[in-house]
């Protein structure tokens, strides 16, 4: 028979903590710089700089490359990077992080079986690049056509979102006498009637559009022939918004009042591409802006032109 003092002894489970050796990864990541008269973006910032140094990969930063997003080369040196003087350094590396499509030159530097990320716009690369890519074994993989399990694109979606909230920000600035506006108030104040802003394309881009614009007291309008789509913006932003599928005559009366058109509309369909055309841009009034969202796609407008870039 056991003892009271027996009887009254409990045991405890202690965890102990165990030292984790941290894993040897020995894959190296190139960040180069951008063109910075065409594009300010770049791969990474400094804070996931130091999370991918933590995690025991090695990072290579092309002196000055941060410079188009306000980051400096110390910076990026204290979050982990090892910053290196010539481009040619950076395309020595394994995993290539870009934003601009790689070019001709780009490609020759790097060696053979390199990885790189960036929005490579393939229908935009010359048969020169793609046969030396293929020939390097180059792979190449494009943010525009990387897709989550939902089906959906987080690098287009996050873009767009970027995209549709600047546009109203750059229409603001340019309808003002600045900029040899109008002289007009986005949103417009108490007494004056709201300035009016025309939405063609209810995806991301447009929501975030709309969004901005009814924040600032415009009148807006959303053009989609997506009912689905027209739906889903009448939930998110109430009865303030005026939804419609694209109707000719009803297209043809808004413009004529509108302050502000933003296309960002690609396709009326999976297969078609769609155009507002020159005739519905006759129609509105002198002064009032259009701002095409779709102009790296070809554009959402006839009389859109490609930009010449100075660089």
């Amino acid at each position: 028979m056991l003892s009271d003092g027996l009887k009254s002894t409990s045991f405890f489970v202690r965890e102990m903590a165990l030292k984790v050796e941290q894993q040897q990864v020995s894959l190296v990541i190139g960040i180069p710089c951008e063109d910075e008269a065409t594009e300010k973006r770049l791969g990474l910032t400094p804070e996931t700089v130091a999370l991918l140094v933590e995690a025991g990969y090695r990072v290579l930063l092309e002196t000055c490359a941060g410079a188009g997003i306000q980051y400096s080369d110390a910076y990026y040196a204290e979050s982990g990077a090892e910053i290196v003087e010539t481009h040619q350094e950076v395309f020595q590396a394994d995993l290539i992080l870009k934003i601009a499509s790689p070019t001709l030159e780009e490609v020759e530097m790097m060696r053979p079986r390199t990885t790189v990320f960036s929005f490579l716009q393939i229908h935009k690369l010359s048969s020169a690049i793609l046969a030396l890519m293929s020939e390097k074994r180059i792979n190449a993989l494009a943010y525009e056509l990387l897709n989550d399990h939902t089906g959906m694109s987080p690098f287009v979606t996050a873009i767009s979102e970027i995209e549709g909230a600047s546009s109203i920000t750059l229409a603001a600035e340019l309808l003002s006498n600045a900029h040899g506006g109008k002289g007009i108030l986005l949103g417009g104040i108490p007494g004056v009637s709201p300035t009016e802003v025309v939405i063609v394309g209810a995806g991301v881009a447009g929501t975030m559009a709309a969004k901005a614009a009814l924040a600032l007291g415009a009148l807006v309008k959303v053009f989609d022939n997506d009912i689905s789509k027209l739906r889903t913006i009448r939930h998110e932003l109430g009865y303030m918004v005026y939804t419609s599928t694209l109707q000719p005559n009803v297209l043809r009366n808004v413009f004529r009042s509108a302050d502000v058109v933003i296309g960002s509309m690609q396709y009326v369909n999976k297969t078609h591409f769609y155009r507002i055309s020159s005739d519905l841009v006759r129609e509105m009034k002198n002064g009032s802006l259009i701002i095409d969202l779709r102009m790296a796609q070809g554009g959402c407008f006839e009389t859109t032109m490609e930009a010449c870039l100075p660089g």
